[in-house]
């Protein structure tokens, strides 16, 4: 027990005196994580919309395709990526991986299913009559978005969340794509990884006390805005 308090008082100790290792985690994980969330949101939201809005051949098929994509391993999607981004891949000539923008592509791609489909759900289940509603006002195409979009904001926001947490919470992506070199592609999860396998147990700590402000945070911030 003595061994868990000194390694909880440490973690404080590294946090309170700004340690630059810790907080470089912090940072990349903080850049690489809003990266991936700023890219599935823009392609995930309109794509989502258009699944949950429209009735289209094919349509239980690629639903089928995008609740899969929620349940693909990280290591999995991890590898995908290296194999891109690794000099004998296709996009080698980018020079991106063992980069922060290396690990956002695999985030996005994480992302990206999670954000489509629960956007599809928030989007079946708005009321029948709005559609009736905004059709018979006569609404172009994206003022029946924005509308359906904002009468669903709590759902998208549930979608966002939901997305964020995976994201901050992913070590294979990470590791493989980024390769965990320290000051530049190491995370806050890879960082715990490595520094519990090596027993510093108060810097795993450490991060994982910021992961867990860090989802405080948001969860305060979302609460806020449901009752503004």
């Amino acid at each position: 027990m003595d061994y868990i308090a000194n390694g909880f008082f440490e973690a404080f100790h590294l946090l309170l005196d700004g340690d630059p290792e810790t907080f470089s985690a912090i940072w990349i994980t903080l850049q690489v994580s809003g990266y991936a969330m700023a890219a599935s949101l823009m392609m995930g939201v309109p794509l989502g919309f258009f699944l949950g809005f429209y009735e289209f051949a094919g349509k239980r098929q690629l639903r089928v395709f995008v609740d899969t994509m929620l349940s693909l391993p990280t290591v999995f999607i991890g590898l995908m990526v290296y194999v891109l981004l690794s000099k004998r891949g296709p996009l080698g000539e980018w020079d991106l991986l063992f980069t922060p923008e290396g690990i956002a592509i695999g985030l996005t791609i994480l992302a990206l299913p999670i954000i489509i489909a629960l956007t599809a759900t928030a989007v079946e289940s708005a009321e029948k009559d709005l559609i009736l509603t905004l059709l018979s006002l006569g609404a172009n195409q994206r003022q029946m978005l924005l509308t359906t979009l904002w009468e669903t904001r709590f759902g998208l926001i549930a979608a966002g969340i939901t997305a964020y947490g995976r994201v901050m919470t992913e070590v294979g992506i990470s590791m493989m794509v980024g390769g965990n070199i320290k000051w530049h592609t190491r995370t806050i999860t890879t960082a715990i990884a490595l520094e519990t396998n090596k027993g510093a147990f108060s810097t795993g700590v450490a991060l994982g006390i910021v992961l867990l402000l860090i989802a405080l945070f948001v969860n305060i911030s979302v609460s806020f805005l449901r009752r503004k």
